[in-house]
């Protein structure tokens, strides 16, 4: 019978373990193991430990465990000030041994959820740490998922993994799900200011991980079930994944129609209400915008259910780096010059401002794309030092420089860095695809021919 934080009459306080690690959260001194040191979990860890929690950071990749505890991180938000301050007082470590999971109060999973072959889940991570946690779970700790995923997943595999280990859920220990909202790069909102969901599968699961965020952010809401939380997650970003789909197919729209698609947006966002706008771009990035909906169209077939709607969005906006590279074709030929034999600069490779994460970049695509046809791809992006491909291979950026500029047939701009000297690249070069509507809006000109996406 689990305990709970009522009617525990019978039950002496001191040897209550919910009430011991309701405790302890609130003194802060709680041990928190975070599974997982991406940009989810390390911009968590980095928090707790501020807060006051003592912090282990599991990372089963050894070398950048090495790496992370020397300070050095490439995570917006997270300095290397910041994390070598932390590691030097002992706040925060970082391992990729197992066992600094003996101990802890807290575990908190923040593991890849990529896509399979097929574009199925593939939640082989979170079934790992599981698998990791289970011989260590102790009677008395709260676990807690931040892994994006289906709804039901954490009830239905997280938490028999981890009774696996003999010990029952709400009863030995708790378990809860919180989904992620870090968004890198934004210096608005942070970890601090942005409302967390959590939910239980249990009240004193609930009340726990409530009381547990509730140390480090100005609000948390809770929802009714973790199946509730792991679809909010979906929600929030298949609305955006769906509204970006619009916004590019009125884009491929408005183009053959002559028309300007930022215009059109930009006057269509005066009205103070029932619209927001969003805007077109070669493909959308990231872990999640590209991901989640995936994830949702699959769970969705389990329970008999076409996600026409967003099947649709997430092939529109697949469908976009294509659509680019026909337009840097088409905007070549107009200035009488083949895509084949072409030289190709791409500007930024980051799949969004002022940030170094590539995953699920629109140039992951179009640079391939490009070079399949013949044209010779070059890239530059001051946060990319490597672009790794499987095809045509990996590349080093190209200095930005008028020479560069001046050299390439076209100049596309694929990502809208604010340190990029728009000036420059707008009297320098000859032909320019801005995908970003990074000139207009700074009110940019020059001798190049300005091609929108």
């Amino acid at each position: 019978m689990g305990l709970s934080l009522i009617n525990k009459t019978d039950v002496n306080v001191s040897d209550n373990p919910l009430h011991q690690l309701m405790n302890k959260i609130r003194q802060r001194d709680a041990r928190i193991v975070i599974m997982g040191a991406g940009y989810v979990g390390l911009t968590l860890a980095v928090d707790a430990a501020r807060a006051g929690f003592p912090v282990a950071c599991f990372e089963i990749d050894g070398e950048k465990a090495k790496s992370l505890a020397a300070g050095k991180t490439t995570v917006p938000g997270v300095s290397r000030e910041a994390l070598s301050e932390l590691v030097a007082d002992q706040q925060l470590s970082f391992t990729n041994e197992p066992e600094t999971l003996v101990g802890a109060d807290i575990v908190v999973v923040c593991v890849a959820t990529p896509l399979g072959t097929y574009r199925e889940p593939d939640t082989s991570q979170i079934k790992e740490a599981a698998e990791c946690i289970a011989p260590y779970l102790e009677p008395g700790s709260l676990v807690i998922l931040e892994s994006t995923s289906y709804p039901g997943t954490t009830e239905e595999l997280l938490k028999p993994a981890l009774e696996a280990s003999g010990l029952t859920a709400e009863a030995d220990f708790w378990l809860a799900f919180s989904p992620e909202r870090v968004d890198p790069g934004n210096t608005r909102y942070n970890f601090a200011n942005t409302p967390k969901v959590v939910a239980g599968i249990g009240p004193d699961s609930i009340a726990l991980a409530q009381t547990f965020y509730g140390q480090m952010v100005d609000k948390v809401v809770t929802v009714s079930s973790p199946a509730a939380a792991e679809m909010v997650k979906l929600y929030e970003n298949i609305f955006r994944n769906i509204n970006i789909a619009f916004a590019n197919e009125m884009a491929v729209l408005c183009e053959r129609m002559n028309l300007d698609v930022w215009e059109v947006i930009d006057a269509a966002a005066t009205k103070p209400y029932g619209f927001m706008p969003f805007y077109p771009g070669p493909g959308p990035g990231g872990h999640c915008i590209p991901i989640d909906p995936h994830y949702l169209a699959w769970r969705a077939r389990q329970y008999n259910f076409h996600c026409k709607f967003i099947e649709l969005a997430s092939a529109i906006n697949e469908e976009m780096p294509r659509h680019v590279c026909a337009r840097i074709g088409e905007a070549l030929n107009e200035n009488g010059k083949p895509l084949r034999g072409s030289k190709i600069l791409l500007l930024g490779a980051a799949y969004k401002p002022d940030i170094g994460d590539v995953r699920e970049s629109p140039i992951l695509e179009i640079f391939p794309l490009l070079a399949k046809r013949g044209a010779q791809v070059n890239y530059h992006d001051p946060h990319v030092p490597q672009l790794k491909m499987l095809n045509p291979g990996n590349y080093e950026p190209v200095a930005l420089t008028e020479e560069a500029l001046k050299e390439a047939d076209c100049v596309v701009i694929l990502t809208d860095h604010g340190c990029y000297p728009y000036d420059v690249i707008a009297q320098n070069a000859r032909l320019i695809v801005d995908c970003k509507n990074a000139l207009r809006k700074r009110g940019i000109h020059g001798p190049a021919a300005i091609v929108k996406l």
